[in-house]
C-alpha cells in the first residue's frame, strides 16, 4: 500500500489491483475514520479527503494502513439489464484489434456479467469491470470531441456508458436508449457501485441516434426496482427531456432558449418562470435580470458526499467571497448568490431588497426609476427600492463577482445543493435576460452586516500571480526537469479556461518521465493535470471527479481562492511549498481462522 500526498487535506492510497481497492474501501466503509469527508474509489486508488483538524495525516495512514485488503468484495447487487444497438463507430476497429469479427466483439461483450466497481467522469457514468477478460483495447489515441449520451464504450479492461453527449477517448462499441442519468428518479444514477450489469444485443437501431433520441426507453432491473426510464432527449433546446441530457431548460430562462422542455429535466426549476414572477410581484420582491454578461449562475458551497453517483461538490469558485456577500446581507455563509464572470451583469428590483457585491472589484451603478444615477461600493450592504436598475463593469482586479440578496434567492436545489455545475450540467441553468428571482423573507435575528475591505490582492494582468502548490500524487510520472520548471517558468493563462480549470501555457512543456496510461483515479479542486501536450491544467469547482493524466501537484487550499479570479492573460507562478515523499506501507498479514 502506498500513500501519495495531494493536498494539505486530501491524500492518494495507490494498491495492486481493483480487487484490493474495492476491499479497502469497504473496510473503511464499514468502520469509517473520524474527520475523513469523501473517499473516491477508482482503478488502483482511493482518493481520501479528510479534515485536517480532526485527523492527521500521519493518523490516517497509520489507521488505513492496517486495514486488511484481501478480503473478498462481494459484488453480487441488482442485476440491470441494458439493451444495446451495437452499430458503434468503433466496433470494427476493436474487432480488427483483437483479430476477431465484429459479430464475435458483440457475443464476447453480452456474453459476461459486469459489476459496477466505482463512479467518476461525469453523473451517472459507472466503470464496469469483469465480462470477457480478452475485451482489453487502449483509449483512442486521439479523444473525441463528442461521444454522443448512451454510447456504449470499451477502455481497457472496463466497459461503460456515457450519460450525456461529451468529450472522449473510449472506444464506441454501440448505443443504448436507456438513460443513466435521470433527476426524476429517486437515485438519479442507474447503476451504482456493487450493482451487476448485463448488456443485452437489441439489434439493428431503427435510426434514432442516442444524441438525438425521444420517446421511451425500458432498462430491465431484476431487483426490486425496473430502470425503466422514458424520454432520452439530449443536447437540443426544444423536445421533451429525461435521463440521458442533464441540461436541458426547465423553464428557467424566459428570454434565452429557443425552445420548450415539457418533460422531467436534470436542471433545477429557479421560481424564474414570468408566469409565477408576474402572479406575486407585488407581493414579494424579486430581481430582474435585464443582461447577465458573460456568465452569471447561481453557486452556493456546493454538494459534497455525491461521489457514489460521480458527483463532483462543484460550488463557489471564490468561496471566501460568496461567504463575505452572505455575511453583509445578513444570510448564512453558505446561502446561494450569483457568481457573475467579467461584469456586464444588469439587474432591476421589483420590490425594495438588500444586496451585496463582493469578490471582483469594479464599478457597481445604481439608476432608479427617474432616471438618477449613483454608484455604490462592493463589499458592501446596497438598499435597492422598487425599479432601481444595479450594473457591475468589467473588473480591474479579479474576474468574478458575487451577488447576494438578504433572504436569499428562491432556488430549489438539486442534490443538495443550488449550485450549477457546468461541467455535469447538474443544477439551476445560467441566468439569461428576462429571469426573475424570487427573494425569499429574511429571518428571524439576521443582521446586515457592517462594511468590510475588499481583498488588496486580487489578481491582475500586469502582476504575477504565485500560487503554493503541494507536489503529489503524480510527481513522479514527470521528469526532474518538469518539476523544476513547474516552478521556475511563468505560464499564461488562456482564453479556454473556465469554471471547470485554467488552461495554462508556458514557453517549455512539462515533459513526462512516464508514457504509460494512467487508470483513472481522483481529482480535487486545485490538481495541476499535465495531459500529453505538457501545458498544465488546473482543475477548479466544475473538474471532472476522476481524470486520467498525471496530477504533478495541486494548488494549496488557502490560495484556491486567488486562483478563481485570475484573468485571462494573467501570468501565474507556481511555489512548491513541499517535497513529493510518497509513504510505503507493507501489506497486513491476516492469519487464517
Amino acid at each position: 500500500m502506498r500513500f501519495l500526498p495531494v493536498n494539505t487535506d486530501a491524500l492518494l492510497v495507490e494498491l495492486d489491483d481493483l480487487d484490493q481497492t474495492l476491499a479497502l474501501f469497504a473496510a473503511l466503509q464499514n468502520r469509517p475514520i473520524a474527520g475523513v469527508t469523501e473517499m473516491v474509489p477508482a482503478a488502483r486508488t482511493v482518493l481520501v479527503i479528510f479534515q485536517p483538524s480532526l485527523v492527521s495525516r500521519d493518523a490516517l495512514i497509520a489507521d488505513i494502513g492496517s486495514r486488511d485488503t484481501t478480503a473478498y468484495v462481494a459484488r453480487d447487487g441488482k442485476l440491470i439489464e441494458i439493451p444495446v444497438h451495437y452499430n458503434g463507430e468503433d466496433l470494427h476497429e476493436v474487432a480488427q484489434l483483437l483479430g476477431i469479427t465484429p459479430d464475435e466483439v458483440v457475443r464476447r461483450h453480452t456474453g459476461g456479467t459486469y459489476s459496477v466497481a466505482f463512479t467518476g467522469f461525469a453523473p451517472g457514468f459507472a466503470y464496469l469491470s469483469g465480462g470477457d477478460p480478452t475485451l482489453d483495447v487502449p483509449r483512442r489515441k486521439t479523444p473525441r470531441t463528442r461521444i454522443p449520451a448512451g454510447a456504449v464504450a470499451l477502455a481497457g479492461t472496463f466497459s461503460g456508458v456515457y450519460p450525456q453527449a461529451s468529450p472522449g477517448g473510449w472506444q464506441i462499441l454501440g448505443v443504448t436508449p436507456v438513460p443513466m442519468w435521470d433527476l426524476s428518479r429517486e437515485t438519479p444514477a442507474l447503476l451504482q457501485p456493487g450493482y451487476r450489469v448485463r448488456f443485452i444485443d437489441a439489434g439493428a437501431s431503427t435510426g434514432t441516434s442516442a444524441g438525438t433520441s425521444t420517446g421511451t426507453s425500458t432498462g430491465t432491473s431484476t431487483g426490486t426496482s425496473t430502470g425503466t426510464s422514458t424520454g432520452t432527449s439530449t443536447g437540443a433546446s426544444t423536445g421533451t427531456s429525461t435521463g440521458a441530457s442533464t441540461g436541458t431548460s426547465t423553464g428557467t430562462s424566459t428570454g434565452a432558449s429557443a425552445g420548450t422542455s415539457t418533460g422531467t429535466s436534470a436542471q433545477a426549476s429557479t421560481s424564474t418562470s414570468a408566469n409565477a414572477a408576474a402572479a406575486d410581484s407585488r407581493a414579494t420582491p424579486a430581481l430582474e435580470v435585464v443582461s447577465p454578461g458573460l456568465q452569471a449562475v447561481f453557486e452556493d458551497l456546493g454538494r459534497a458526499g455525491q461521489a457514489r453517483q460521480g458527483v463532483a461538490a462543484s460550488g463557489a469558485m471564490d468561496r471566501g467571497a460568496l461567504r463575505a456577500a452572505n455575511r453583509l446581507v445578513g444570510n448564512a455563509p453558505g446561502e446561494a448568490a450569483i457568481e457573475i464572470v467579467y461584469g456586464g451583469f444588469q439587474l432591476r428590483a421589483h420590490g425594495p431588497s438588500v444586496v451585496a457585491v463582493t469578490g471582483a472589484l469594479g464599478d457597481v451603478t445604481l439608476r432608479n426609476a427617474a432616471c438618477t444615477t449613483w454608484t455604490a461600493n462592493t463589499y458592501q450592504a446596497i438598499a435597492l427600492d422598487d425599479g432601481d436598475t444595479l450594473s457591475l463593469g468589467q473588473p480591474s482586479a479579479g474576474i468574478r463577482y458575487y451577488l447576494a440578496a438578504r433572504g436569499g434567492f428562491d432556488v430549489q436545489p438539486v442534490l443538495g445543493s443550488c449550485s450549477t455545475d457546468t461541467l455535469a450540467r447538474v443544477g439551476p441553468e445560467p441566468l439569461a435576460a428576462g429571469d426573475r428571482i424570487g427573494i425569499r423573507p429574511a429571518g428571524q435575528g439576521a443582521i446586515v452586516g457592517a462594511p468590510e475591505i475588499a481583498p488588496a490582492d486580487l489578481p491582475t494582468t500586469n502582476v504575477e500571480v504565485v500560487l503554493d502548490v503541494v507536489l503529489g500524487p503524480r510527481t513522479d510520472w514527470c521528469d526532474a526537469e518538469a518539476v523544476a520548471l513547474l516552478s521556475r517558468q511563468a505560464w499564461t493563462v488562456t482564453p479556454q479556461s473556465n469554471r471547470v480549470g485554467i488552461r495554462l501555457n508556458g514557453d517549455a512543456p512539462l515533459q513526462r518521465a512516464n508514457h504509460a496510461e494512467l487508470p483513472s483515479e481522483g481529482t480535487r479542486k486545485g490538481s495541476i493535470q499535465v495531459p500529453a501536450s505538457g501545458q498544465p491544467v488546473l482543475f477548479l469547482a466544475d473538474h471532472p471527479l476522476t481524470g486520467g493524466y498525471p496530477v504533478i501537484g495541486s494548488v494549496a487550499p488557502w490560495h484556491l481562492d486567488r486562483a478563481a479570479q485570475i484573468p485571462i492573460g494573467a501570468r501565474v507562478r507556481f511555489n512548491p511549498i513541499s517535497d513529493f515523499v510518497p509513504v510505503d506501507v507493507p501489506a497486513v498479514s491476516v492469519n487464517p481462522t
